[in-house]
């Protein structure tokens, strides 16, 4: 009988069956039961029941065969399910009866059977992500996580991913029912305390670094009181935003906000121009008059210093000093004019004198007439005007020359 027909087909049996008919289970097994006879090296005692012998009867010895051998094959390959690899970046957990055992390191381990023992794997080096207030895309929000109140009683919508590795297997598996809602959950309330706590324009705007660092901590301390055996790794702010209802009345007020930084940036520059130059003025008009106050104290001193000297002299021969304080200013005197008028005390007449054209005759000598002419005081210096070159600021003879500070100074000197 062939292997692929047990009496199925629709060939003519060789014991006269008729074709088509169902086989004969104890043909069937004797055929089982012959064939691994010849696999383990026994022979059968005739070429088959084609042969001519007669069916041998049901023998429970090969029966038993059979099923020692299937258990046999089924027994190594229970002991084989108990070789298991761990990778580099991965971590082995043991269980023994359902309950923990060992953790085992990368390479290649034994442990008993199921049911006796198990093992999972762990992977550490994964990065997992839990999202906060949205799903898959910022688009996708979940309004019921990312609305948040702040302190300033103001709506936001915050939306941030949480990066996360896995420190402790055990804990991981065993200590918390599931450790990736916890996180979850741990994510939630971090963040809502952390906004509940700063101001809308410090979540808005300039404290996105701070708040996901404060969050960060956060969670860690929350998931390392839950002994969850999570590492957080990173907290990223997605987008923090005003609800969608007032976001118009929201972008208008952020104009209006940057406008008036602008202006208050436009007027610093201004007054970063102006109170320099204002100061640099003051600073100078300051040394000016504190040069000014250095002069006339020292020339103030330097007049008293020579009264007294005068006033010495003075005490010591009073007529000469007169006498000598008089010629001295009316040289000074006669030095800053070219034209004299004279009043004769012999007559009602008034004398001309023009110094400016006798004091072009340079290296002329004064005439006798001039001389008669001259007052006895003016003498000297007609002379000594006759002897030396015409100064140039004499040359003009409409023009006189301007009078000092110090000549009117000594002329009030003098006619006191």
């Amino acid at each position: 009988m062939s292997l692929n027909d047990h009496g199925w087909g629709n060939r003519p049996d060789p014991e006269g069956r008729k074709p088509g008919g169902p086989p004969d289970l104890e043909e069937l097994w004797r055929d089982v039961n012959r064939r691994l006879g010849r696999l383990f090296g026994r022979k059968g005692s005739g070429g088959g029941t084609g042969g001519g012998e007669p069916p041998r009867a049901f023998n429970p010895r090969q029966f038993g065969g059979g099923i020692g051998l299937l258990a046999i094959l089924v027994l190594v390959i229970w002991l084989g399910s108990g070789f298991y690899i761990v990778d580099a970046s991965q971590r082995g957990v043991v269980l023994q009866f359902g309950r923990y055992k060992e953790s085992t390191d990368p390479g290649l381990h034994l442990r008993l059977p199921y049911p006796i023992q198990s093992h999972e794997i762990v992977n550490l080096s994964g990065v997992r992500t839990v999202e906060v207030g949205y799903r898959g895309g910022e688009k996708n929000k979940v309004l019921k996580e990312a609305l948040m109140l702040t302190d300033d009683e103001n709506i936001v919508m915050v939306q941030f991913a949480v990066q996360y590795l896995l420190k402790d297997p055990q804990a991981y598996l065993f200590k918390n029912r599931s450790s990736d809602d916890a996180v979850l959950g741990a994510a939630e309330t971090a963040i809502r305390e952390v906004v509940g706590k700063s101001k809308m324009d410090f979540v808005l705007y300039e404290g996105r670094d701070q708040i996901a660092a404060s969050t960060a901590k956060l969670i860690q301390e929350i998931l390392d009181r839950y002994q969850t055996g999570v590492q957080i790794r990173n907290v990223s702010m997605q987008s923090t935003q005003p609800p969608e209802q007032v976001q118009a009345a929201f972008d208008d007020a952020v104009k209006a906000g940057q406008d008036r930084e602008r202006q208050k940036n436009e007027g610093q520059a201004y007054a970063n121009d102006v109170i320099p130059r204002a100061q640099g003025a003051a600073a100078r008009l300051i040394q000016e008059a504190n040069g000014y106050k250095q002069r006339v104290i020292a020339n103030a001193e330097g007049e008293a210093s020579r009264f007294k000297q005068v006033l010495v002299e003075y005490q010591r021969a009073p007529e000469v000093t007169r006498s000598r304080m008089y010629l001295d200013t009316m040289q000074q005197v006669m030095t800053s004019t070219s034209k004299i008028m004279i009043d004769a005390k012999s007559g009602n007449n008034m004398l001309f004198l023009p110094l400016d054209k006798i004091m072009q005759a340079a290296g002329a000598v004064v005439t006798p007439a001039a001389s008669a002419a001259l007052p006895e005081v003016l003498l000297p210096r007609a002379a000594a005007a006759a002897s030396n070159e015409v100064p140039p600021q004499l040359e003009k003879q409409d023009a006189p020359a301007p009078r000092g500070r110090e000549a009117l100074r000594s002329r009030e000197r003098g006619e006191r």
